[in-house]
C-alpha cells in the first residue's frame, strides 16, 4: 500500500467495514481521476440508450444534480469527451448496484 491508496480494492487501513462500494464511493466519488490512475491506457467508455433511458427513469433528480457536480468535478478537462460524464453519472447512481449494466438492458 500507498499513502492515501484508496479504490475498489480499499484503502488498506485494515477496517474491512470502510471498504464496501459505498463508503469508497464516499471518499473518493464514482470515479478516479485519470491523473491518479495506476493503471497504463485508457478503458473504452460505453453509455447506451438503455443506460440514459434508466439514468432518467431511476436515478432521483436530487442524486442525478449530486453526480453531475461530482463528476464534472472530478473529470475536469476531460468531462467534454464523449460519454465520459453520463457514464460516470451512471455510476454515481447506480454503482452499488452490481446488476446495473445488465438492468439497463430491459430498457427499449
Amino acid at each position: 500500500p500507498q499513502p492515501a491508496q484508496d479504490g475498489v480494492c480499499g484503502n488498506f487501513n485494515g477496517d474491512h467495514a470502510d471498504d464496501t462500494t459505498a463508503t469508497i464511493m464516499q471518499r473518493i466519488g464514482a470515479r478516479v481521476r485519470p491523473s491518479e490512475s495506476l493503471l497504463s491506457g485508457q478503458a473504452k467508455i460505453e453509455f447506451t440508450h438503455q443506460m440514459k433511458k434508466m439514468l432518467e427513469a431511476e436515478c432521483p433528480a436530487a442524486t442525478l444534480a449530486k453526480a453531475q457536480a461530482q463528476c464534472v468535478t472530478t473529470l475536469g478537462a476531460l468531462a467534454s469527451v464523449p460519454n465520459l460524464t453520463p457514464a460516470c453519472k451512471f455510476d454515481y447512481c447506480f454503482g452499488m448496484n452490481v446488476r446495473a449494466r445488465s438492468h439497463a438492458k430491459l430498457y427499449h
